[in-house]
């Protein structure tokens, strides 16, 4: 990966037409070795033994891992093999070798219809799949490296390697009323939270340049998901979500906290949690009792790097079940040393985060932004 374009990790472009997924090593072999398996066994016993029926199998053992025109040549060589070996006993003609014959042809015909149907099968997903991350790269397009006043970089890493499919989002926009951007976590995975990113993003890609300031922003945002759980329909649907607004003349950044992780500042060698007052994720406005999200402000000046996570980073565990230490992990990297840039603190993340969890059970999502010509 690029150190200056840790985005370029969204580009999980499909395949060009389809490529059957490709079966691990030890199933392809697995044919082969049951041949040579059969052959010695042949060759160690004594001739009472019809080991050849053995061979019965091998079309079957292929169709794992093999598509049907192989296991075709599978079902023959087995055949081939019965006989030879028939032979050599001088049991050719012998009723019993004939229907060892006969089920071999009938299992490979069935295992040919088999590896037919799951060949059919892998280009359906592949097409599934690649019509999912289309849809995910629309939506989570790549941030670019300067956005108005501001340097930024982001990241997705989905769960499922593979795939882009899922709750993530994040943008950035320039605006009358200075750089504002979003980071969040829809309920639910799949092609349904797809949807309701492209609903919460559709609406901030307007409302970012139209409202006065981050809390008429956050109504406009609980309102089309209220709409998005009216039309699904979905009583608990939900997003967590971090607002914020870079003002450059003020050197300062504004946030609403909607239930997400909270922000992450490094500053002068220092690297610590922003808090606020907290409100209550997008979708569950009308349980608040107050009148909506309370907006703060932190001096945020050049040197200065915000990192914006989602929860499938900090939740991310290892192999005893402790969550991993974001705070600890940055200021390990980057505390008592010179300001880093935001990409290199994504950069950092995408690197770190895999020793320290092999397996994501969440998706991550990521975007840091720092002052620029400030």
């Amino acid at each position: 990966m690029s150190r200056n374009r840790p985005d370029e990790s969204l580009a999980l472009a499909p395949e060009d037409g389809f490529r059957p997924a490709v079966p691990p090593a030890w199933m392809r072999w697995l044919p082969f070795v049951y041949v040579a398996f059969v052959l010695v066994l042949e060759a160690s016993l004594r001739k009472e033994w019809a080991v050849s029926f053995f061979l019965i199998a091998l079309p079957a053992i292929a169709a794992y891992a093999y598509g049907p025109v192989a296991v075709a040549a599978f079902t023959v060589l087995a055949i081939v093999l019965e006989g030879t070996l028939a032979a050599t006993a001088h049991h050719l003609g012998e009723n019993h070798h004939v229907t060892a014959d006969i089920a071999t042809a009938l299992v490979g015909i069935l295992a040919t219809a088999l590896a037919t149907h799951r060949t059919r099968q892998e280009r359906s997903l592949v097409h599934a799949n690649s019509v999912a991350e289309a849809l995910m790269r629309a939506l989570l397009r790549p941030v670019p490296h300067q956005v108005g006043r501001v340097l930024a970089a982001s990241l997705y890493r989905p769960s499922e390697a593979g795939t882009m499919v899922g709750g993530d989002l994040f943008d950035i926009r320039v605006t009358h009323a200075g750089e504002r951007a979003i980071i969040g976590d829809v309920r639910g995975k799949g092609l349904q939270a797809v949807r309701t990113v492209a609903a919460i993003l559709g609406s901030f890609r307007e409302a970012a340049y139209e409202a006065e300031d981050l809390p008429a922003l956050a109504a406009r945002l609980e309102r089309r998901l209220t709409r998005e759980a009216e039309d699904i329909p979905d009583e608990e649907l939900f997003a967590t979500a971090l607002l914020i607004e870079f003002d450059s003349l003020a050197h300062r950044v504004t946030l609403t906290n909607h239930g997400h992780v909270e922000p992450v500042l490094i500053s002068c060698g220092e690297v610590r949690v922003l808090e606020g007052p907290p409100a209550l994720p997008l979708g569950l406005g009308s349980l608040a009792a107050a009148d909506g999200p309370v907006a703060w402000s932190h001096r945020f000046t050049r040197g200065d790097v915000l990192l914006l996570v989602t929860d499938g980073l900090v939740e991310a565990r290892d192999t005893v079940g402790d969550f991993y230490p974001l705070v600890d992990r940055l200021r390990h990297r980057f505390a008592g040393r010179p300001a880093p840039g935001p990409a290199d603190v994504v950069n950092f993340l995408n690197t770190d985060l895999p020793r320290h969890a092999r397996n994501l059970h969440d998706d991550v999502a990521m975007l840091a932004i720092a002052p620029h010509g400030t």
